[in-house]
């Protein structure tokens, strides 16, 4: 149609007859033809033919289109690499973007279980102060000093006897005290910061799909009573093999002897040496790293539990895992390490309270004006006895004595409770 429609638009343009089609749907078919065909050369010769003036516009987009024909590799390289850079740019952006709201959930969730972690210590705290007056009162009953003393006030005949009985009882009732103090520190801090961890993981999948509860209220309860071993059997074991200690050491030395304060403290580290030598007799295997003292802190592992293994619930089985993986924490060497620093500091502290007793006169000071004028004093053991028979108040003091401030201060325990928490907060330190 595009010649007809050109014949009969333009047949007597050139007589000066007017066109046989309406201005406006002639200039419409115009545009849309030339748009069409504006690269035919018939086209042109016919606008120039009936005296239209060649649009300016189409000559601009042909040498637009010539341009992009001859360039197309170049500026299809760059649109692709702008494009590219523009997309990387996003990428980075968003990379960027999740790269920030992870730290901050990090920092998030390191801050809520730093904050769970220190309450978590003052906790222990607590239950180590709430606990001594049971130990001590478990002690007092066990190794009863006050019926000898009342004995000794009657002037009976066997005097001689009575005191010997006294001697070993206050040594062993102090030793035992100092012995069992520190364990109770040690172990709660390992069983708190073991349930803590339990808990913390519990309190962090609340909200998640179909969260599993790792530690029930009834489970912490059992697994937290398994301490009263060391207040019961554990300690009655305890008292049994210090006793022993304590007559093959103090049983040669006479009521008339007199102790220096060094003499003292070599006499309790021979006992020392007795009690934390010493192997359970119904122990068969030889562990270098297990300490000696785990027996007293724990029960084997025959428990009356594993023993009804037949009728076991679930909270049964956690328990007897929390109770597996508390013994493997006291038989590790860190575990041996931190108890055996309490113990020094407990026996430190111990000589500390009985030598302000050991308190130099005037004549002594002026006779050898030297510093160690403190530990050349001596005293009969017939008068140290009293004293160090007194000392199982300061060191199993409900109120926050310095004996049990010490311990509950030292770095080293704090370090090794981080350390117990942090294994067991952790999902994937607990899953190994």
């Amino acid at each position: 149609p595009f010649p007809w429609l050109l014949r009969n638009a333009f047949s007597g343009a050139g007589r000066g007859v007017r066109s046989r089609l309406p201005v406006a749907v002639l200039h419409s078919s115009l545009a849309n033809s030339y748009r069409l065909c504006f690269h035919s050369s018939l086209l042109t010769g016919y606008l120039q033919y009936s005296g239209w003036p060649l649009p300016r516009c189409p000559r601009a987009m042909l040498s637009a289109w010539n341009f992009l024909k001859r360039h197309r590799r170049k500026l299809l390289f760059l649109g692709a690499a702008v494009g590219g850079v523009y997309l990387l740019g996003k990428y980075a952006q968003k990379k960027i973007r999740e790269i920030q709201e992870r730290e901050a959930a990090e920092y998030i969730a390191q801050a809520r279980r730093q904050y769970h972690f220190e309450s978590n210590q003052r906790t222990c705290n607590m239950t180590v102060l709430s606990m001594l007056p049971a130990l001590k009162d478990a002690l007092m009953q066990q190794l009863s000093s006050e019926s000898l003393t009342s004995l000794l006030k009657s002037r009976p005949s066997n005097k001689l006897e009575i005191w010997e009985d006294l001697k070993i009882i206050s040594f062993t009732r102090s030793i035992v005290a100092v012995y069992s103090t520190c364990m109770l520190v040690v172990l709660l801090r390992v069983q708190l910061n073991i349930i803590g961890g339990y808990i913390y993981l519990d309190n962090a999948a609340v909200g998640k799909n179909g969260p599993t509860i790792l530690a029930p209220p009834e489970v912490q309860q059992q697994y937290l009573s398994s301490i009263q071993h060391l207040l019961g059997d554990g300690l009655t074991e305890l008292i049994t093999v210090v006793k022993q200690a304590v007559q093959k050491i103090l049983g040669r030395i006479s009521l008339k002897h007199a102790l220096s304060l060094l003499e003292l403290e070599q006499t309790l580290k021979e006992v020392r040496k007795e009690v934390e030598n010493s192997q359970d007799p119904t122990s068969t295997e030889r562990n270098n790293s297990k300490s000696p003292l785990c027996r007293f802190m724990m029960p084997d592992e025959e428990s009356p539990l594993i023993a009804q293994a037949c009728g076991l619930s679930e909270k049964d089985v956690t328990t007897i895992k929390l109770l597996n993986e508390t013994r493997d924490m006291l038989e590790s060497p860190d575990f041996s390490m931190v108890l055996n620093t309490c113990l020094n500091k407990g026996f430190s502290r111990l000589l500390d309270n009985i030598a302000e007793f050991f308190r130099p006169t005037e004549q002594d000071l002026n006779q050898r004006n030297s510093i160690n004028s403190l530990s050349s004093v001596g005293l009969p053991l017939a008068k140290i006895i009293p004293i160090v028979n007194g000392q199982i108040y300061s060191v199993c003091s409900e109120t926050p004595s310095h004996f049990v401030q010490d311990l509950l201060m030292m770095e080293q325990v704090k370090d090794f409770a981080a350390n117990v928490y942090e294994a067991f907060s952790t999902p994937q330190q607990l899953e190994k």
